[in-house]
Parts: C-alpha cells; structure tokens; sequence
C-alpha cells in the first residue's frame, strides 16, 4: 500500500484524530503516503439548533461514510460517541484506538466558582447535550441550562464572554487540544456518566480491502473496543438516539478478568433517571450491555423511552445485532 486517504471532518478536534491516526500508521509503515480529505457534515453545517431536534446520531458520520462508499477515501476517523449503532453493510469499524479520559469536564467562567457543588442558585450552565443536561438537574435542579453548539474555541469563548457561568465539555477533547489547563473540576462518573464511546476514537473502512484491514486493525485497542462494544450494544438496546438521555461506561476490573459496567436512561426534563451497574465475562461484553438495557427497561426506562419515542420498547427477547 503506497496512499491512504482519510476522510475527516474539519474540526480542530477531528483534525487531531485524523492526524494521530496517520502519526500511529507511519509508525507502521513509515514509507506510506497519508492524505486527509476534509469533510463538511450535516451536524457541521447546522450550529443553531439542538441535536435531538435534528435527527442526532449520524449527523457527524453520514457524509464521510459517503466518502467511503464512493472511494473516495479509505478510512474515516470518528470520535466514537458520534458513531451510530447500525453502519451501511459494506463497512465496519476495523479498529477502536486506546481510550482517552472518558469522563465529562465541568468548566467555569468569570465568576471564581471551580466545581458544580459552588454555583450559586440559578447559575447558567451551557451544554448540547440532553445526557448532561438532565444528570446536572438530578444534582442541581435550580441550574438554568441552555444549549451550547459549535468547535470546543467557541465553546470556550462563549464562556469567557461571559454567556454563561460554566459550561460542560468531555475531558478527552480538552486534553487533546491542550486545554486541559481549563478545567475546574473533573466529573466523577458518579454524577455524570459518560456518553457512549466518549473518548475513543474509532477507524471505519469498507469490509473488501483487505490491505486497509490489516494495517488498521494494528491500531485497534483490546480492552477499549471491548468496553466500547458493550456500551454501544446497550445504546442498540434501547434503540438509542440524541432525543432521549442515555449513559453508559464499561471498563475493566483491576485483574483484566471482569468488566463492570454502568448505564443509564433519563427523562429529558432531569425528573427521573433509572441507573444500574452490572458485571460481566469481557468475552461477553455485548450481551452484557444488551442485559444491562433490558434490566433498566423492566426498572422504568422502558417507559421513559416510550413516552418520547412514541412506540413501547419490547422489555427482552429481542434479536439485537450486536
């Protein structure tokens, strides 16, 4: 193999991916030719409304799998957490690279305040994120929350305009764009359980080139595409998209011989989340994830999801594809 183009999008974050997947395969195959074709995304070009309002999942992926299809590019580097559950046929994630900090950082403004325990009554938190918003009402429901769209410098700089008091952000983007300095306070898991896939980057690629394959799966991280597998098994479960909260965080135990893992389903309004931890065989980990979601169904998640998706998600026996 002598090129390899890379779809990405034009974030700075993306950007940083894609370019640390390249770093990651010349160490490979230092004679390679990398070259990134930069993507516009549908999620890129709407900025002024709410993700749930605009279908979610796949508005970050839809136009670089389309790159794929088309051969225009060989792989596609995603943040994880914006994958969705079901992929065209013809492609696969060939490798899911080693786990970032997944945790959410909270981030203050003006006002001296460092952790989400020192705002005062009514203090304005920024996020985008309906799985944020509804985990910081559980904690605070005096909290007055706005959403919060574009690239982590706007994010910041609406901040530091004073827009709004704080703001919530993933720990693993501001680390990897050097801003790991601006963190008041890391969100123990806790308080705010992850998104699905938060800090992992994921390679996809079409499933008949056989060469990519083998040079990207060098990339894939065992224990973090386990942990990953599960959580996106329990997200298909609930046939999960951006309109309803949903967390979950699996990992490993300290012996490497158990995965825990944690999930979770809210009502969008923050009145009422039903959460659950289990334990598994990593072996096992997608069914894992798929028992962890019936388990929180038969809790009343089930009811959450019906009541926003209008149709009763089936409490177990399913086929799930995982």
């Amino acid at each position: 193999m002598k090129k390899l183009v890379i779809g990405t999008r034009g974030s700075k974050l993306a950007l940083w991916q894609a370019r640390w997947v390249e770093s990651e395969l010349k160490k490979l195959e230092p004679s390679l030719e990398v070259e990134l074709n930069i993507i516009k995304t549908t999620g890129d070009k709407i900025l002024d409304v709410a993700l749930a309002q605009v279908g979610g999942k796949g508005l970050f992926v839809k136009e670089i799998e389309e790159a794929l299809l088309e051969r225009r590019a060989d792989i596609a580097v995603h943040s994880m957490k914006d994958v969705p559950t079901e992929l065209p046929c013809e492609l696969h994630l060939a490798a899911i690279c080693k786990r970032e900090n997944p945790g959410d950082a909270f981030v203050c403004g003006k006002g001296g305040f460092k952790r989400l325990a020192d705002l005062p009554a009514g203090a304005h938190i920024g996020t985008s994120s309906l799985r944020r918003t509804c985990q910081l009402l559980g904690v605070r429901p005096d909290l007055k929350i706005s959403s919060l769209r574009g690239n982590l410098d706007t994010r910041l700089r609406k901040l530091d305009e004073g827009d709004y008091d704080a703001i919530v952000l993933a720990v693993a983007g501001m680390k990897r764009l050097g801003f790991a300095d601006r963190i008041t306070e890391a969100m123990p898991a806790d308080v705010m359980l992850p998104a699905i896939g938060q800090g992992a980057v994921g390679i996809e690629c079409r499933r008949e080139d056989p060469e990519v394959n083998g040079l990207v799966a060098r990339l894939n991280h065992h224990e973090t595409s386990v942990a990953v597998r599960a959580e996106r098994a329990f997200l298909l479960r609930l046939e999960g998209g951006c309109q309803v909260p949903i967390a979950a965080y699996a990992r490993f135990d300290s012996s490497g011989k158990k995965l825990i893992m944690d999930g979770l389903v809210g009502d969008p309004s923050g009145s009422r989340t039903v959460r659950e931890g289990m334990e598994g065989n990593p072996a096992e980990a997608e069914s894992l994830g798929v028992r962890l979601a019936e388990s929180l169904i038969r809790q009343g998640a089930g009811e959450i999801l019906a009541r926003v998706y209008g149709k009763e998600i089936p409490p177990a026996g399913n086929d799930i594809a995982t």
